[in-house]
């Protein structure tokens, strides 16, 4: 497993990062504890999760989120000083209309949830969920300096973030002499690259690192899905899972089936290629996986040793010129 500077930091990770949206969600604690097993006996060392996984993501109730960093607060034990840890701040937590969003209240009272949750005294990469255009950037990042200065946080980040406000948020950073957004966390895939206009070339020229998610597209990229056959069973498209939805498009179908093609000529698994090819992105950093049985890790380990040719490369850029 290849290990990467995150941004301009001294933080080394691991280029794959084992996300655990499915602790609690999909998987129970016994098959979470086998993932995590899996995962770093792969030569993961770096874990990303947050307050909102769990079941409540998808049953609406407030109890049954926080699911993921309470199995993970209990199956890590003393492995947790081995890895480096992430979470993230942003989403309801509760009833109140303080209970969500990125005010320094929030802020303050989902990291110590977070901390009691993890079993842990610090977080090593705390994130900005989504940004919260209702309060002032300065207060955000005024108590997440806090944290970091009292030692509970060791580096902030943000995820869904687009380059300008990440760019306004360095510049107050700057002239108050504030921590940082050291890290962005956004969607990026084959069959998503709108980040490649703006986000990637702002963090290659400014030393902010990528962790990507759902860089198999959430599974369409590993083929299991056609366009016109049922789901199949036990995937997140059966289960109906919303962000998997939207991806289903005719034009979406087609560039899986020009890449299939392509993968089955090169002798290479899809979910290998998939993956190859966003890790190899000047300023990707790592790429998250989300699995949710440990059979999983194979095809991840090998991508993080495949190093694609240029032509290869080339042909599948070309896939985003498919209509």
């Amino acid at each position: 497993m290849e290990v990467r500077r995150l941004g301009a930091t001294g933080l080394k990770v691991t280029n794959i990062c084992l996300g655990t949206m499915a602790f609690g969600r999909w998987i129970d604690e016994a098959a979470s504890a086998r993932v995590l097993d899996a995962g770093l006996d792969a030569g993961i060392t770096f874990i990303d999760t947050a307050d909102i996984y769990g079941q409540g993501m998808d049953n609406g109730k407030f109890e049954d989120r926080g699911q993921s960093e309470t199995i993970l607060g209990r199956i890590l034990g003393a492995r947790r000083h081995q890895i480096v840890l992430a979470t993230k701040v942003r989403h309801p937590m509760g009833p109140g209309a303080n209970d969500e969003g990125l005010s320094r209240k929030h802020i303050m009272q989902a990291a110590e949830d977070s901390l009691r949750r993890l079993k842990t005294d610090y977080i090593d990469l705390y994130q900005c969920h989504r940004d919260d255009l209702e309060t002032p950037q300065e207060e955000t990042l005024r108590a997440l300096d806090d944290l970091v200065r009292q030692g509970k946080v060791r580096y902030i980040g943000c995820s869904n973030f687009p380059a300008w406000r990440i760019a306004k948020a360095h510049g107050i950073s700057e002239r108050l002499g504030l921590e940082k957004f050291v890290s962005v966390q956004p969607q990026y895939s084959l069959l998503v690259r709108d980040i490649e206009a703006e986000l990637l070339p702002f963090c290659k020229s400014e030393g902010v690192g990528v962790m990507v998610y759902s860089p198999l597209a959430r599974g369409i990229l590993t083929g299991k899905y056609r366009a016109g056959e049922p789901m199949p069973e036990g995937t997140r498209g059966a289960a109906g899972e919303r962000m998997i939805q939207s991806l289903f498009t005719e034009q979406n179908f087609r560039k899986v089936e020009r890449f299939r093609a392509l993968c089955a000529e090169w002798g290479l698994p899809m979910a290998q290629v998939a993956m190859a090819w966003v890790l190899a992105q000047p300023a990707v950093t790592s790429a998250i996986l989300g699995p949710s049985r440990p059979d999983h890790f194979p095809d991840a380990v090998a991508a993080a040793e495949l190093k694609l040719t240029e032509e290869q490369m080339a042909a599948l850029n070309a896939l985003e010129q498919i209509a």
